[in-house]
């Protein structure tokens, strides 16, 4: 089984009918341990709240999906232990810490990280070491 970092913007897919859903579906089904920081946990809980307070979730199918998250098949890492390695990238790439959170976790298990967020693809393109280790998701499943 292969190892690869999915960020929140992929798990969140997972629960919640969004374009490209169907790709992180199809990602989800296949053989991957899936690895992501800790930070996950949290991203996740503050976009169902995000939906819930603007009408785009009921509040109970909010609870709903923050309960099933628990036992969301990620294994996490903690922030802190990547945190070293993500400021560089970050000053490197301009992209945010949190974002290079998870780039430090592709790149420290050697594998890639998956994500549906334009914009993190897009601001790694010009580094080119960095590029191995992010694939975009509906270029990716």
């Amino acid at each position: 089984m292969s190892a690869i970092v999915v960020d929140a913007s992929v798990v969140m897919k997972w629960y919640l009918p969004e374009i490209h859903s169907d790709a992180a579906l199809r990602l989800l089904q296949s053989n991957y341990q899936y690895f992501a920081p800790d930070l996950l946990f949290a991203e996740l809980g503050n976009v169902i709240w995000k939906k819930v307070r603007r009408g785009e979730l009921a509040e109970k199918d909010g609870e709903r999906i923050a309960v099933d998250l628990v036992e969301v098949s990620v294994d996490s890492v903690p922030a802190r232990a990547l945190v070293r390695d993500a400021f560089p990238l970050a000053v490197a790439t301009g992209q945010t810490l949190y974002d290079s959170l998870y780039l430090a976790l592709a790149v420290r298990l050697n594998t890639s990280l998956v994500t549906a967020d334009e914009r993190l693809w897009k601001g790694i393109e010009n580094s080119p070491a960095l590029m191995d280790h992010v694939k975009l998701l509906q270029k990716f499943a």
